[in-house]
This record gives structure tokens, C-alpha cells and sequence, in this order.
């Protein structure tokens, strides 16, 4: 998919970049299965903020995407390719033969008409579904499930794809979109090909406005507020802030380590991901 340049009749049209929209061949969604969400606005099940700077935003309905891939050995024809809202990749609607239809995402090089399908016994072919320890070596896959039979969970992002290194019996290691190479069980299943519409991460959207209507306010800066409403606040004139950074709550805000030591999908980490340079 390319990207598409505007011209610049206002200054932020100037630096706008967006994608050209040449692989989406439906307008508009297959209304049964798509359903109206409740915008939280950053917001947890008890109603607190856990996540700032979230609200407003353009109204949009949530499309279904079959992460399962549960309808197995029923073949299915790819009808249209669609845009989701409220995801970076593409959808691609399917059309089973027994007549019912599902979303799944578009893997890149899928097309209009072509025929997939998911079970033990598929071809290893973009858009099929089976498990990876039927997937040959080298093949890139997504939405691979983390514990059998319960959907794809992971490398689900536009132009992301995780790589088959090696397998046995009992476990296939792949190199995940990070650089980490991590086990999953070999009855784990996973969709092959790399998730598509991969120029999504050259998109510039060029003004603040449209980043309100994804639904993201803004953000200020700890050391542009006073020093009763952020610890590094105030000063004398302008300042950096001089101490370290820190979150409102006075908590390091920098080179912390996020993950549980006590995780327990950690031993199923081969090797770490590769530090960016």
C-alpha cells in the first residue's frame, strides 16, 4: 500500500502523510458483525483513570475479528478487504461455504478471491490457519495463539510477523517482531503470512486535531506546571527540571525495569529482545 502526499493549502496539510487506500476494495463494514462500544476513556472497571490523556474522539463501531479461526476444514473465499478503525492493520471478509461470514486480519499478499482455510491438515499458504508444528521453518506468521485453542493473542499489529526458527516434538521457538525468540507449545496455532498494510508506519498525521479524534488528548510536560501541581514544577524561569524524572506521584519514571520477575511465561524466553540502538 502506498503513501499518499497532500498538497499544501494549509500549514498542516503541508506535513500531512496518509496511505493511499488502494488495497481496500468495501467502503462500508458488514453491519452484523460489527457492534456499538462504550468509550472508557482510559478509565478501569471502577470507573478511576489507569490510563491518562484518553477521551473524545470520532464515534466508530468495533468490527468482530475471528482470532479463533474455529470454523475448521470449512473452506472460505475472501470477499472484500476493509478499513478498521480501530486497528492499525486491515480485515479481510470472508464468505465460508456454509454460508455464514467473519473478519479475520489481512495478511499481506491476500486478494479478493482467494480461498482459505484453518485446520490440522491446511496448506502452509498466506491466510491459512493451522498449528505451527505443521508450519515449515522460515515461515512468518501472526495472531499466534499463546495457549491452544484459546485464539491468537499476539503479533496482531500492521507489517508485524514472527518468524519460525526451530522445532520438536513438544515446542517451536519464533522470533517475535521485537527480536526476542520465545517457545510456544507445537499444538499452538498461528495464521501464516505477515500482517499487512505495513506502510501505516510511515502515516504523519500532520495536525493536533487528528490526534483528538483518535481519541488522544494532550499531554503537558512535568516541568511547564507549578510545583504544587507536578514534582518537577516550577523554578526560576525556565528549567529542565535538575532531578531525576519522575511520574506526578514522585515515583522514577526512567530505567525501570516493567516486567514481573515473577512472570511465568518467562521461561519460555530463549533469548531477550535486541536492544535499540
Amino acid at each position: 500500500m502506498a503513501m499518499k502526499n497532500y498538497k499544501p493549502y494549509t500549514p498542516s496539510r503541508r506535513f500531512t502523510v496518509g496511505v493511499a487506500f488502494e488495497d481496500i476494495t468495501k467502503s462500508k463494514p458488514e453491519r452484523k458483525l460489527t457492534k456499538a462500544t462504550k468509550r472508557r476513556a482510559g478509565r478501569d472497571s471502577a470507573g478511576r483513570i489507569s490510563v491518562r490523556h484518553r477521551g473524545g474522539g470520532h464515534k466508530r463501531r468495533y468490527r468482530v475479528i475471528d482470532f479463533m479461526r474455529e470454523k475448521v476444514d470449512i473452506p472460505a473465499t475472501v470477499q472484500a478487504i476493509e478499513y478498521d478503525p480501530n486497528r492499525t492493520a486491515n480485515i479481510a471478509l470472508l464468505a465460508y461455504a456454509d454460508g455464514e461470514k467473519r473478519y479475520i486480519l489481512a495478511p499481506e499478499g491476500l486478494e479478493v478471491g482467494a480461498k482459505v482455510v484453518a485446520g490440522d491438515n491446511a496448506d502452509a499458504k498466506v491466510g491459512n490457519c493451522l498449528p505451527l508444528s505443521r508450519i515449515p521453518l522460515g515461515y512468518v506468521v501472526h495472531n499466534v495463539e499463546l495457549a491452544p485453542g484459546r485464539g491468537g493473542k499476539i503479533v496482531r499489529s500492521a507489517g508485524v510477523g514472527a518468524q519460525v526458527m526451530s522445532k520438536d516434538a513438544s515446542f517451536v521457538i519464533l522470533r517475535m517482531p521485537s527480536g526476542e525468540q520465545r517457545q510456544f507449545r507445537a499444538a499452538c496455532r498461528a495464521t501464516v503470512g505477515q500482517v499487512g498494510n505495513s506502510d501505516v508506519i510511515g502515516i504523519s498525521l500532520g495536525k493536533a486535531g487528528r490526534k483528538r479524534w483518535l481519541g488522544i488528548r494532550p499531554t503537558v510536560r512535568g516541568v511547564a506546571m507549578n510545583p504544587v501541581d507536578h514534582p518537577m514544577g516550577g523554578g526560576e524561569g525556565r528549567t529542565s527540571g535538575g532531578g531525576p524524572a519522575v511520574s506526578p506521584w514522585g515515583q522514577l519514571a526512567k530505567g525501570g525495569k516493567t516486567r514481573s520477575r515473577r512472570k511465568t511465561s518467562s521461561r519460555f524466553i530463549v533469548k531477550r529482545r535486541e536492544k535499540r540502538k
